[in-house]
């Protein structure tokens, strides 16, 4: 459909899912919600996956390579070991961004009286293969109801675009954690009726995926593990038909991208 100079594209949940027990995932390829894209992935942003752990649960120590993976836990907690020798909770109150590089072994687990989790692992693709590996955990800002909440950005200096100057509708550069390449990254909890403006940049385009709830934008009802695609600039708004929480990409769709993700390709 059109919104005046944008385009939108839904996307109803994934059928592309891995059912291994205890662990389950749905993989959300944001560049499949454009007709005429060929590109699996949209840009630097490769997959966007829900993840679901049940307690006592382990992957085990496992590679990843060229690629930024990013960890959002909403509720409950997802243990990481990795050859660094860091033990880290990533949490409602923290985000982890991954670097792989060249080579980053990891682990995954949840304890035995761990709540279930469902979160999401996102995949970008760097600017550049063999950077060096990293790890980046903090905490992230209380939410506040009806706003975004800016939780990562492209990192200044390491050769993905500068983002000195402020975002429009609202989000100015202050995110706490950084991935290498073009992508800005955004949640929000909307209360019943409410109406916000989907954060933008002059000529990057916007992907949302709705994680809980349900949604309109442009007449467009978007619920649970439904995703859009505004490929354009426009003030557009997004308004919840219940409470709601949605995560929110903003793309540089012609930022370089790398393709040698050991997942996100």
């Amino acid at each position: 459909m059109t919104l005046d100079a944008t385009e939108l594209y839904k996307a109803p949940r994934t059928t592309v899912s891995q059912d291994q027990g205890a662990f389950r995932t749905h993989f959300n390829f944001p560049g499949r919600n454009h007709p005429s894209h060929e590109d699996h992935g949209y840009g630097p942003l490769a997959t966007v996956v829900e993840s679901y752990m049940d307690p006592d649960t382990l992957i085990p120590m496992h590679q990843h390579r060229n690629e930024e993976i990013i960890s959002w836990v909403p509720d409950g907690v997802m243990r990481h070991d990795d050859q660094e020798g860091n033990e880290l909770v990533t949490d409602s109150n923290h985000l982890m961004v991954m670097g792989a590089g060249r080579s980053f072994w990891h682990e995954e687990r949840t304890l035995a009286d761990d709540p279930p989790l469902r979160m999401l692992q996102i995949f970008v693709r760097p600017h550049s293969l063999e950077l060096p590996a990293t790890i980046q955990h903090e905490p992230i800002p209380e939410p506040v109801a009806n706003e975004w909440r800016h939780l990562f950005e492209p990192a200044d200096g390491d050769g993905a675009a500068a983002t000195d100057e402020a975002g429009t509708n609202g989000t100015g550069t202050d995110a706490p954690l950084s991935v290498r390449n073009d992508v800005h990254f955004y949640d929000g909890r909307l209360d019943d009726g409410a109406s916000v403006e989907l954060p933008e940049r002059p000529g990057w385009d916007t992907y949302f995926y709705v994680f809980d709830g349900a949604v309109t934008v442009a007449d467009t009802t978007f619920e649970t593990a439904d995703s859009g695609l505004l490929v354009g600039e426009s003030d557009t708004t997004v308004t919840a038909q219940e409470e709601s929480l949605l995560v929110v990409f903003v793309i540089n769709p012609d930022a370089p991208i790398t393709r040698q993700g050991t997942i996100g390709r």
